[in-house]
């Protein structure tokens, strides 16, 4: 029986991710690091009130076997490009250091189709640099996620994003070859993905967006 820690239980892919964790025998508790406590009670779940601007503090708390990370913001949510980049580079490192010094072996992280850490955007770019930090590690285990447009309900509306997933998914039968990455997927099919591909030995580290959907087929 493994111990899993869960980052992001909140989000579009986090919040399945935690159903999928709690219904998978493999797993006798999950511990939740959230910065509000939520309305949840399952006998499985360990509640950790997490302060995100000091996590060395969460030290002897960011100890189990698979360590799950999907936390992400948007320029809209943290308009402050120092929060920005806090969010998005700074505490997924940070969380995989201690992860790492706590001998966690698995490690696995929601990225973003195209991450590249000499990108010019900073989104890409931080989870480009995320990506190789999480190398660097050298994980037992390491499973890089990287959807394109991630359907699912929202809790807050984004009309740009919106616009782009309806027309991508009209455009999906055509993206073939190595446009194939470009097709939206599901929340659920990623959290689905990433509870596979803990719990199996798989060849590679590094998904692509039909690449994680294939990991289901």
């Amino acid at each position: 029986m493994k111990t899993a820690l869960l980052f992001g239980s909140s989000g579009l892919v986090g919040g399945h991710l935690l159903n999928e964790l709690i219904q998978n025998d493999n797993y006798n508790k999950i511990k939740l690091f959230v910065r509000s406590v939520p309305e949840i009670s399952n006998p499985k779940i360990e509640i950790i009130k997490t302060d995100f601007n000091n996590l060395k503090n969460h030290k002897e708390d960011i100890k189990g076997d698979d360590c799950f990370f999907c936390i992400g913001t948007t320029k809209q949510n943290s308009p402050n490009k120092n929060e920005y980049r806090r969010v998005e580079l700074e505490v997924p490192k940070q969380v995989a250091q201690i992860a790492k010094s706590n001998s966690v072996n698995s490690f696995f992280f929601v990225s973003s189709g195209y991450a590249d850490s000499k990108s010019s955007g900073d989104y890409l770019k931080f989870k480009g640099e995320v990506e190789e930090e999480l190398k660097r590690l050298d994980f037992s285990k390491l499973g890089i996620m990287r959807p394109s447009f991630i359907l699912g309900d929202r809790k807050e509306k984004r009309v740009g994003e919106r616009i782009g997933i309806f027309l991508f998914k009209l455009l999906s039968p055509l993206l073939l070859g190595p446009l194939k990455k470009m097709r939206p997927i599901h929340s659920k099919t990623v959290a689905k993905a990433m509870t596979r591909a803990a719990n199996e030995n798989l060849e590679k580290n590094i998904f692509e967006s039909n690449e994680i959907d294939e990991l289901l087929k």
